[in-house]
């Protein structure tokens, strides 16, 4: 059995960025040929398209979760890591995107139209991109930035030229069926459509799309029923038809009364719709009234009592039966005229164009505040810091010595001064936390000295390349002795149980 699904809560990931390479150039005549280390891929986007073969969300009911591919990580040989793919998902037209915090981040209206609803890390530089005047040859590279983790809702407003309301067993589904070939569930008890219907119907040369709204009740403005779930499929109709069912037996209940109540609803119910694509509020959208089911005498009678009433308020009335199929040429032209006249004053919406905003070029970098949960504490928030810390490989100390580099050429050290930071004082920036040493040297004229050190960072407590190197060569060297049958002793059958070597064996 088919579904519909109109509102969904989903969660993007993009992926993320590939490291960058350490690699110098090695040949025979050449062991130090230069850094020859590749950059990392960008990770991959996660993009919404908005696709006129899509019609519903159920895929993303099924499969909530969306990650694009990590970008590759940079080789030598100077060679770049390959990007990742971007992960495309179809959503319907009319797919609005709210973040987690109910705000319309989206307005998806027209063939083509993308949103990027998470933006893949960048790929980190690798020592070759790195080199300079004074790092002729870095022993480190930057890391890739992780991809954007979003929690998005999609909600789909159907994009429908006309939208049928009325009261639950009015007749909308029937209306629908016989003005198209769409074939909705038909039944004699109220709420028997659930999900909007959504028809194709053709008048001479006009080809326009009616939607069948689940049946409002007075209070749908407040989410009594089917209320707003389904009150926003009308926010894009171009034209609302009330239709009327005057055999309804119900006490208490006639079509004028209907058509109060229904607008009444509709005057309350405030769309939220974006600039760009707002038709206004319901209540000024045009309106044609359906009487059904005339077919029947009693309903015929009731029909001549109250057409003049309404045709007072300007609006074209329509006598018509959905299963006797009466009056139906009259409305479908009726409606295909009303269509072609809001076509004719309003353009067709596009795919939409990216939006460029240039940041301003005073704006500042980065706010240092108060740290409010260590004392004398400071934290540095920028995207230009945030990012430069999360690209650092804080093992590598000539890595730490270049971020060092970097944030006091952005500024950051003097702005720490300035704010009255003391030797030692805690700062963060991004999810690292470091004591501030402000008589630490930077610059590029520091004495740059091998690879993976940095002088500046001599007293830390890291394990540096040097060292790490040696420990490695120890570890190879015992490995070997082992294997050799030596112990520290000496070789292994030199020696009696109790530990002392044997003469005869001299």
């Amino acid at each position: 059995m088919s579904r519909f699904v109109d509102r969904v809560q989903i969660e993007v990931v993009a992926g993320n960025g590939g490291h960058g390479c350490t690699s110098v150039h090695r040949e025979k005549f050449k062991p130090l040929g230069g850094p020859d280390g590749g950059n990392g891929g960008r990770g991959g986007d996660v993009r919404l398209i908005v696709d006129p073969q899509v019609h519903t969300l159920l895929d993303f009911h099924f499969r909530p979760h969306a990650r694009a591919t990590n970008g590759r990580p940079g080789m030598g040989g100077n060679r770049n890591g390959a990007a990742g793919d971007d992960l495309i998902l179809k959503v319907p037209d009319g797919t609005v995107v709210m973040d987690a915090d109910g705000e319309i981040v989206a307005d998806l209206v027209g063939p083509g139209t993308e949103f990027v609803a998470a933006q893949g890390g960048r790929g980190g530089l690798g020592n070759a991109a790195l080199a300079s005047r004074a790092r002729r040859a870095p022993g480190f590279a930057l890391l890739g930035e992780p991809g954007d983790e979003r929690a998005l809702m999609l909600e789909l407003k159907s994009v429908a030229d006309v939208g049928l309301v009325g009261f639950p067993s009015a007749g909308k589904s029937s209306l629908v069926s016989v003005l198209s070939a769409a074939k909705p569930k038909i039944a004699d008890y109220p709420f028997t459509t659930l999900a909007p219907n959504l028809g194709v119907v053709t008048a001479g040369a006009e080809v326009f799309t009616v939607a069948d709204v689940p049946g409002l009740i007075p209070g749908a403005s407040q989410g009594r029923g089917l209320g707003l779930d389904f009150l926003r499929h009308l926010e894009r109709c171009a034209v609302l038809a009330h239709v009327v069912d005057c055999a309804t037996l119900e006490p208490g209940r006639d079509p004028v009364s209907d058509i109060d109540a229904l607008e009444a609803e509709l005057a309350a119910y405030q769309p939220a719709l974006d600039a760009d694509h707002s038709l206004g509020d319901l209540a000024t959208r045009p309106r044609v009234v359906i009487l059904n089911k005339v077919d029947i005498p009693e309903a015929a009678e009731l029909a001549d009592l109250v057409e003049a009433d309404v045709a007072e308020r300007g609006w074209p009335v329509f006598r018509i039966s959905a299963l006797a199929h009466k009056g139906l040429s009259e409305l479908t032209f009726a409606l295909a005229e009303m269509v072609a006249k809001y076509r004719t004053e309003h353009e067709k919406p596009v795919a939409r164009r990216p939006i460029i905003r240039p940041k301003a070029i005073d704006e500042a970098e980065f706010t240092i505040v108060d740290d409010p949960d260590v004392e004398g504490g400071f934290i540095v928030r920028g995207a230009r810091p945030e990012r430069w810390v999360r690209q650092t490989q804080f093992e590598n100390d000539e890595a730490v010595g270049y971020l060092a580099d970097r944030l006091n050429r952005l500024g950051v050290e003097a702005a720490l001064v300035k704010r009255g930071a003391k030797p030692g004082a805690p700062v963060t920036i991004g999810t690292m936390s470091f004591d501030w040493e402000p008589t630490t040297p930077m610059g590029e004229d520091v004495p740059i000295t091998g690879r993976g050190t940095d002088i500046r960072l001599e007293r830390n407590d890291r394990v540096g390349a040097a060292e790490r190197k040696l420990a490695r060569k120890m570890r190879r060297e015992a490995s070997d002795d082992t294997e050799l049958g030596w112990h520290a002793e000496g070789p292994a059958d030199q020696t009696d149980d109790s530990g002392d070597f044997d003469d005869d064996d001299e």
